[in-house]
């Protein structure tokens, strides 16, 4: 499980230039997500172990830019439980003291 984006990778013999988005994240109640957007592609592969009803899902959705004012690099929405996991961005985050 959770192999699917690894194989991609390996299949295709990608490095990290070879990539516009890529990402590994820890979630939630042991939620887990990684997307991988391959250059000159606008497809997003994600896997996600969802962090509401623990169920994991592999899908492809369409990759799109985000206004810079925008909080969440991107959102998806688990197929088996109909919630929306939001990713926030990481560069640029200011911390909050």
């Amino acid at each position: 499980m959770f192999d699917k984006i690894q194989k991609i990778i390996n299949e295709k013999k990608l490095t990290p230039s070879d990539c516009s988005y890529h990402t590994l994240r820890t979630l939630e109640n042991k939620g887990k997500i990684r997307v991988l957007v391959i250059k000159g592609e606008n497809t997003a592969h994600i896997e996600l172990i969802c962090p509401f009803c623990n169920a994991y899902i592999y899908i492809t959705q369409e990759w799109g830019k985000v206004s810079k004012g925008s909080k969440f690099r991107f959102k998806v929405k688990c197929p088996k439980c109909g919630k929306l996991v939001k990713i926030s961005k990481l560069k640029g985050k200011k911390n909050k003291k």
